[in-house]
Order: C-alpha cells, then sequence, then structure tokens
C-alpha cells in the first residue's frame, strides 16, 4: 500500500491509499467509505483484491488524514461527490472504475450513479449498507401513504433504527448519540456492537466531524427527494443484522435501477472488517461478470 495526497485547491486535500500495481489491463475499483470511519475500513478488502485489482480508497472530506471544512454546508453531498470525479479522474483518467461503497460512502456513490457528473465514468457499483437519500425519502413517502400495513411495518422498523439521525442534528444530542450509537460508553452501558476490532486513531475526530454529513444533507432530502435512476449494474449486499440499515430501504429498488444483483449476508453493519473473505469474493466475482 501507499498513500498519496491529492491537493483538490491550495489549502485543500484529500488522502488517497493505493494498493496494487496500475497497468492498462487491470480493472480500477474505488472504495468509499462511511461514518465514522475512514479508508482504513478497506484495508481488509483491499488486500485481498490488491492481486486482481488496482484498489483505490481515500478518506472522504473531514476524515482521517483529508482536510477539514469548518462550514456544515460544504458536506452537502454534491461536494462529496466532485471529490470522488477528482480520485476517479487522477487515478483512472481514461478507464471507467468500479465503485464500491458503504454506509455514507454508498449514499454518496448512490448519487454519483444517478446523476450525470460521473455517469460515464462508472462500470459498476457494489453498494453496502448505505441507500440514495432521495429513493429512501421516495420509498417511505409513498409507503405511508399507499403501502399496505406490511409496508408501513418495515418503514417504522426503519425510522426506528434511524433514531441517531435526528439526534444528530442537535449539537449536545449528537455528543451523546455518538457515545451510545457507537459504543462509546462502557459495555454495560452502550446498546450497540462496535467495529469489532482496533479502533482508527482519528475516529473519534471523523465521528465529530462527521456528523456534517446528516445536518447538511438529510432534511433538504427527505422532504425535496428528487427522481434518481441508473442504467449502471449495481451490486446490492444486505448484511441482515444491520442495526442501522434495513432491508425494506431497497424494496422499490427495481424502479430506480434496471440491472440489480441483491445479495443477503448475516452480519452486522460493518461487514467488511468482519466478513472480508465473503464481501471481496462477491466484488470480485462482480466485476468479473461485468468484464466479461
Amino acid at each position: 500500500m501507499k498513500t498519496v495526497a491529492l491537493n483538490l485547491s491550495p489549502s485543500f486535500a484529500l488522502n488517497v491509499r493505493i494498493w496494487g500495481k496500475e497497468n492498462l489491463h487491470t480493472p480500477t475499483l474505488v472504495m468509499v467509505h462511511g461514518f465514522p470511519d475512514n479508508s482504513l475500513i478497506w484495508q481488509r478488502i483491499a488486500e485481498r483484491l490488491a492481486p486482481l485489482f488496482r484498489v483505490i480508497a481515500y478518506d472522504v472530506r473531514g476524515a482521517g488524514d483529508s482536510s477539514i471544512p469548518k462550514a456544515t454546508q460544504d458536506y452537502k453531498i454534491k461536494y462529496l461527490v466532485e471529490d470522488l470525479a477528482a480520485v476517479i479522474n487522477h487515478f483512472s483518467p481514461t478507464q471507467k472504475v468500479h465503485l464500491v461503497g458503504h454506509d455514507w460512502g454508498s449514499i454518496q456513490c448512490w448519487e454519483a450513479v444517478t446523476t450525470p457528473l460521473l455517469q460515464h465514468k462508472i462500470a459498476s457499483f457494489t453498494s453496502i449498507s448505505g441507500p440514495s437519500l432521495d429513493h429512501a425519502a421516495y420509498w417511505m413517502r409513498n409507503g405511508l401513504i399507499h403501502g399496505s400495513m406490511d409496508a408501513k411495518v418495515k418503514i417504522l422498523n426503519q425510522l426506528a433504527h434511524s433514531w441517531y439521525i435526528a439526534a444528530f442534528h442537535l449539537p449536545l444530542a449528537s455528543k451523546v448519540t455518538w457515545r451510545i450509537a457507537f459504543n462509546k460508553w462502557p459495555a454495560r452501558v452502550a446498546k450497540f456492537k462496535a467495529l469489532q476490532g482496533e479502533d482508527f486513531a482519528s475516529q473519534a475526530n471523523d465521528g465529530a466531524q462527521g456528523v456534517k454529513l446528516y445536518r447538511a444533507n438529510f432534511i433538504e432530502r427527505l422532504f425535496k427527494p428528487q427522481e434518481r435512476k441508473t442504467d449502471i449494474p449495481i451490486q446490492l449486499i444486505i448484511p441482515t443484522k444491520d442495526k442501522f440499515v434495513t432491508a425494506g430501504l431497497f424494496d422499490d429498488l427495481a424502479h430506480w435501477a434496471s440491472h440489480v444483483w441483491r445479495h443477503e449476508i448475516d452480519a452486522e453493519h460493518w461487514v467488511q472488517r468482519t466478513h472480508p473473505d465473503e464481501i471481496s469474493a462477491y466484488i470480485r466475482e462482480f466485476i468479473d461478470f461485468i468484464e466479461t
């Protein structure tokens, strides 16, 4: 692995990690992490895939060793996608890339595959535990108004799993929520299982900055969603024990994406840490299928 700084301006840079060697005949895989992580969350996957692919992972703005914007509005999804575009255009200027996103990384990748800026640069997308915010808003709205009782139960179940999002919009409550939801209090108090592995040195700061992702995007997308469709091949990986993202969120995905392959795995939210062999196999087989 090597690490480089991608300078987007004199005062703003993204920290990028690279596994594997550059080769015109080797597919490029770009992996985008979620909250409250940084690009090291992908290390176990990257090490397994590096013999076959050139793997690129970067710390998103506000996380790891990347620059930290001060304003909440600087964390809007459109800026996250512009950062992703800068990474893709720099490291794969002529070839399409295969995207993999987890949690908030998946949310911003959904934006990339359903909007014009990057659609022509993406060969496939593997989504793990992160929906399009627009798709989720339509799913809740349509289900509550027109859905069956079963659909309404699924929506209420997801809302119960999303309690922390509302808290993240309140400065004091967000600090308490961070400790409860992500196991930063003693085990006898914590409500959820954490990363099941070593913490990253920057994780506390990554979490403190990362709540701005929620504040900058959720309310706008919930009340003003846009129709976002794609013909890019999508692989959906759903951890069935996820404490934050339920499978119901993807019930209407066929309306938005024309080519979807769906897998369920008996795992919790940070499945790339706990089941690296299985996730690596899903990614490898999907890319091989798309490439051939």
